[in-house]
């Protein structure tokens, strides 16, 4: 048997996508509160607060702040073992810098926890997943500002006082890499808000992007989450604390060697120098080279490195959907997938451009758990697809059960490999908002939510044919994914 007894199958959300309730319980406003709707084709616009005649889908959601017990009794029919969620920020401290806690957004997620442990559904809760406070945001000028660690490192230890017993798997920040991004990275991941009172929410290549801000503003969220493991240990020494990044697995787009070098660049950008920090310690030996091609200037303190050293994660936790192919000719990578590459002839794409390569998994779990030789979680892969209701209300989504199967299969071989693969945890285990587009029509989930893109619907739960599947999956341990 090739996955481990114990092993942490499950599904993952996010509050911002799938709470709602944006307004209630104390609760006060999060970034994505401001952000719209959009589609494939439309972006999604950040605003300047909340503007009238516009959709934020973050406000209601798939509304599991009023739904959890149903949902948490559904992934309890599946089987979870494990359900990786976050707590939003501003549900405990609604504008991030106050002293003392929302006692109803704590009332809320112990209940949430409570129903979690009466399922024997372990959580795994994120701290921060694209939900910084819009007040820290607007009136700090988010992650830039070091303030922000103290602010961070409050707001975790309340939360890990409050839930010990309860909650002893933790994440530190969701897809910290996505600060390599440019304007992507400055909204959702540091809070960096643009000049402008209404503006696209674009991947790349915007005029008000300062690498500069936003590489300090990673670099505080690194010091915030070596001094939150630190915290976490001495709360509960029982407790375990991961770092998040967004997996990318690149290949030279061909063999000519300049291809090779842009790849393996690519790779080490996007996915080791977060991981090399959370992991080892202290920023790679090449960090500096790409800081100057950057334009920017790090300076780690004394102190600072020390921290850094004394609050390596427990785990590497990361999320994977996609691979991607790096080359050093520009007019090829033009040509390139959603999150930038030169696309990949060999390989199909979902309905959203995504390239789909189970291989890929395989591929990126043995490459980083040979560089880092700690346990690893996948705590995000799924397929984003249209899916139809039948007449009778089923939903048979055989492209998702075969997407999931092959990728379930490639972990099964680096399992056999040696890697150290302690879960996996499917993203979008229900319908849920689309972080990157704003849509319910790129629905991921096990679980069908009636809500179309304009927030119309019942918000009625039903199990779609992946439900009963993945249900199949659990209860053999990965052995049956006929």
């Amino acid at each position: 048997m090739a996955f481990p007894q114990g092993f942490l199958w499950g599904g993952a959300t996010a509050a911002n996508q799938c709470e709602g309730g944006y307004n209630e319980g104390g609760k006060g406003l999060g970034v994505p509160d401001v952000i719209t709707g959009g589609t494939v084709s439309e972006p999604r616009h950040i605003t300047d607060g909340i503007l009238p005649g516009r959709h934020y889908p973050s406000h209601e959601a798939v509304d599991m702040y009023h739904h959890y017990l149903d949902d948490i009794k559904l992934f309890g029919e599946m089987g979870f073992k494990c359900y990786r969620m976050s707590i939003n920020w501003s549900r405990i401290f609604p504008h991030g810098d106050e002293s003392e806690p929302n006692q109803a957004g704590l009332d809320f997620y112990r209940r949430v926890f409570e129903a979690c442990r009466e399922q024997g559904i372990e959580p795994l809760v994120t701290l921060s997943h694209y939900e910084l406070p819009y007040y820290l945001a607007k009136h700090y000028g988010g992650w830039a500002n070091p303030k922000l660690i103290d602010f961070y490192c409050h707001y975790a230890r309340t939360v890990m006082t409050e839930y010990k017993g309860l909650v002893r798997y933790w994440l530190t920040f969701n897809e910290i890499n996505c600060l390599m991004m440019g304007a992507f990275g400055n909204i959702m991941g540091a809070g960096i808000l643009p000049p402008s009172e209404d503006e696209p929410m674009l991947f790349a290549g915007v005029e008000w992007d300062d690498p500069q801000k936003r590489f300090q503003a990673l670099h505080h969220q690194f010091l915030a989450s070596a001094k939150t493991v630190q915290l976490g240990h001495e709360i509960d020494p029982d407790n375990k604390i991961g770092c998040m990044i967004a997996g990318n697995a690149c290949y030279p787009h061909t063999c000519n060697p300049d291809d090779v070098l842009a790849a393996q660049q690519k790779q080490r950008e996007q996915n080791f120098y977060c991981g090399d920090v959370q992991v080892r310690g202290a920023y790679p030996s090449w960090a500096p080279a790409m800081w100057r091609r950057e334009g920017v200037s790090i300076e780690v303190a004394p102190e600072e490195a020390a921290t850094l050293k004394a609050g390596t994660v427990d785990f590497y936790s990361f999320s994977y959907y996609m691979s991607a192919t790096a080359s050093a000719d520009p007019k090829v990578c033009e040509r390139g997938n959603i999150f930038g590459g030169a696309g990949n002839e060999y390989l199909k794409k979902s309905d959203w451009g995504w390239a789909i390569d189970p291989k890929g998994l395989r591929y990126y779990l043995e490459e980083v758990y040979d560089r880092y030789q700690i346990p690893l979680m996948i705590v995000e892969n799924g397929l984003g697809a249209v899916d139809e209701v039948e007449a009778d209300g089923s939903v048979h989504d055989t492209y998702r059960i075969d997407y999931l199967r092959e990728h379930i299969k490639q972990m099964e071989l680096a399992i056999e490999d040696g890697v150290d693969l302690m879960g996996y945890t499917m993203w979008g285990c229900i319908d849920l908002v689309s972080a990157s587009t704003g849509e319910m029509k790129k629905r991921y989930g096990f679980i069908y939510v009636d809500k179309d893109n304009d927030g119309n619907g019942t918000l009625a739960r039903s199990r779609k044919d992946s439900f009963y599947w993945y249900k199949k999956v659990i209860a053999s341990n990965g052995e049956d994914l006929a």
